[in-house]
């Protein structure tokens, strides 16, 4: 029988039987429910967990981090943290997502004896440094709303209920206002292959975009252009998985 995986930060099914853990980061305002059904539609070899990250749903309370470090540092202390095994690890990000996880996959590679298989990327270019483009204040919430509403026009409606905003605006004003303040002062290059995934019709991330990975990598990124818009995982699912389970086997 599975049991949950349920702690403070990580959310799945616990799968004896696999080889390989696969994290994964939601976008900004997201949360570990996003992937809730990837587990039964990857094959019992690999083990899907998603973060939570504070400020939102059972963790309406928790104060949300604000910088990418403190995000970063704390998730990657919280895996080791939870590695009851030698079980290797891949993550997948998507959107902020993209960019929690090349912080966390950059922060595992110091860790001696921890294998990173791959790290996947989606839905976002590269980090910036502040030499690229400066760090920018904080959003205000008609800026992030607007936002929203480009890439999530169905999924932007919860937004609209009066009743709903106190409770779902503070973790998207949190996250969004990270994003502006993050510019990491240089560019890491992984050792860890690294596969890039995005919508063909993205307006926050165009496929040219896309490559923009090769520069934090040692290797060429492997990139994989799917039909749909910024949320493309979600009505592309199977194929996305399919992509997953293919480079983790």
């Amino acid at each position: 029988m599975s049991t949950d995986i349920r702690t403070r930060w990580l959310r799945g099914v616990r799968a004896p039987g696999a080889r390989i853990r696969l994290v994964c980061f939601p976008h900004a305002g997201g949360a570990a429910g996003h992937f809730h059904d990837w587990a039964a539609l990857t094959p019992p070899e690999i083990e899907v967990m998603a973060v939570q990250y504070p400020g939102r749903q059972d963790r309406l309370a928790d104060p949300c981090p604000t910088t990418m470090d403190e995000l970063a540092d704390t998730v990657t202390k919280v895996l080791l943290h939870e590695r009851a095994d030698d079980r290797p690890l891949a993550l997948f990000g998507h959107s902020m997502g993209a960019s929690v996880a090349y912080e966390v996959a950059r922060r595992l590679e110091e860790v001696p004896g921890l294998a990173l298989t791959r790290l996947f990327v989606s839905g976002r270019a590269r980090p910036r440094v502040p030499q690229e483009e400066p760090p920018r204040p904080a959003p205000t919430d008609s800026e992030i709303l607007d936002r929203v509403r480009l890439l999530d026009p169905a999924g932007a409606a919860v937004y609209e209920e009066p009743e709903l905003r106190p409770f779902i605006m503070p973790a998207l004003r949190a996250d969004f206002g990270l994003l502006a303040a993050y510019r990491p002062a240089r560019l890491h290059r992984l050792r860890t292959p690294v596969t890039v995934c995005g919508g063909d019709r993205d307006p926050g991330c165009a496929v040219e975009e896309l490559t923009s990975w090769s520069d934090v990598t040692t290797q060429e990124p492997d990139i994989r252009v799917f039909e749909g818009g910024h949320f493309y995982l979600t009505p592309r699912k199977a194929e996305l998985l399919g992509v997953i389970t293919e480079q983790l086997s």
